[in-house]
């Protein structure tokens, strides 16, 4: 017997329906909740199956993002055997049967029918800290978006109450420009104070971080007065310019501390896998994208050939074709890993600033030659990226470069 037990996974609940064997269901579809009790039916259920058929089942599951956290997790601790898939596999079966039926009770039956239609491998165990460090670098992705929003806002706001105030500091987001523009948010508080009391305050605010020369000071003094002089609103009209201003500064100095503790505590992570220094021996590619290629990854064994990899990634061509019609423009298909794609376009951008990967420059270079827009150049070179990173991590040798 090969049993199996597709499960249906929905938020705090989950329905399931056991097979002994392909065409043979076990019992009716049974359903149970995520809490250690509505668990332990599931566990029950299991224990059936072994005892009827004399082997632990399988459990098959659709990815529903973190929805399958508590089942996963259990199943883990248990060291059941599961395999997740990806939901588009099973709704190319649902779309194969004539009765257009969608419920729960369907979908685990469905599920535990395609076990016995396809070849899937159990899910192996990317381990705590590769799926720690995915949560983070996704989290990272999610914080740093709401920091640039925000950022947007306080632009706009800034625009219409100091606007020469860019510059000033060179570094616009700084630490000590934003704490100094709480302090300071008018053209008119920079002109009612001394030049002492300015010099006073940018000093108080580096205290906390590295020292900077006299000379450094006095010159964003100077500066500051004379975008005080030149500003347009001398007076703001309206004051709720300047609480929006200050509650925006406020968030993003928490954004950017963070940002700066994920990235310390993503780092941290990192160095403990074999596997990041491999990625990292490629030009262009830094810590932070090195730990998103990394987390997303997870373990290349999952990955029989590079191509897989490359459709994980979503950057393989559509095919469309249809009698005597063959399509010549075809679009990415973009299923897959967001996150990894995204990063993988990032590194090769990186390895083309100044040339720093020169095998991507060449590769570049003759793909534009060839009469190639720039993103359809862009996405062959990350298509070759994967390759690259499959060969290093599956050889377990560093990137050798031209």
């Amino acid at each position: 017997m090969n049993p199996v037990i597709g499960l249906d996974i929905s938020k705090e609940e989950s329905h399931g329906q056991a097979f002994l064997y392909q065409g043979k269901p076990y019992r009716g579809v049974f359903h149970f909740e995520h809490t250690r009790d509505g668990l332990e039916i599931l566990l029950q259920v299991i224990h059936d199956i072994e005892h009827e058929s004399g082997h632990r089942p399988t459990m098959i599951l659709e990815a529903t993002g973190h929805y399958q956290s508590p089942v996963v997790q259990f199943l883990e601790e248990h060291h059941y055997l599961f395999i997740v898939i990806d939901p588009l596999i099973s709704n190319r079966l649902r779309k194969t049967n004539l009765r257009k039926v969608k419920t729960d009770a369907a979908d685990a039956y469905l599920l535990g029918e395609l076990y016995y239609r396809e070849e899937f491998e159990p899910f192996k165990t990317r381990g705590v800290k590769l799926l720690n460090m995915r949560y983070l670098t996704r989290q990272h992705e999610s914080f740093s978006k709401m920091c640039v929003q925000t950022k947007l806002q306080f632009q706009a706001v800034l625009d219409q109450v100091f606007p020469a105030y860019k510059g000033v500091f060179g570094a616009m987001y700084s630490n000590v420009s934003l704490r100094f523009l709480l302090e300071f948010p008018t053209s008119s508080s920079v002109l009612q104070v001394s030049e002492e009391t300015l010099n006073i305050t940018i000093s108080d605010l580096l205290s906390s971080k590295r020292g900077r020369s006299e000379k450094w000071i006095n010159e964003r003094v100077q500066r500051l007065m004379e975008a005080a002089k030149r500003n347009p609103f001398q007076q703001t009209m309206y004051e709720s310019h300047l609480i929006n201003l200050k509650i925006l500064i406020s968030l993003i100095l928490q954004y950017q501390e963070h940002l700066s503790t994920l990235e310390q505590t993503i780092d941290a992570l990192a160095t403990e896998i074999e596997e990041y220094d491999l990625i990292l021996s490629i030009p262009g590619i830094g810590p932070k994208i090195a730990a998103t290629i990394l987390a997303e990854i997870g373990e290349v064994d999952r990955f029989d050939h590079p191509k897989k990899l490359v459709a994980f990634a979503g950057i393989d061509p559509s095919v469309f074709a249809s009698g005597k019609f063959t399509a010549t423009r075809n679009r990415i298909t973009k299923r897959g890993s967001r996150q990894l794609r995204y990063a993988l376009v990032i590194a090769v951008q990186c390895g083309l600033i100044r040339s720093r990967n020169t095998r991507f420059k060449e590769f570049y270079e003759r793909k534009r030659a060839e009469g190639k827009p720039h993103k359809v150049a862009l996405v062959a070179c990350a298509n070759k990226l994967v390759h690259w990173l499959y060969a290093i991590l599956k050889s377990k040798k560093s990137f050798r470069p031209a």
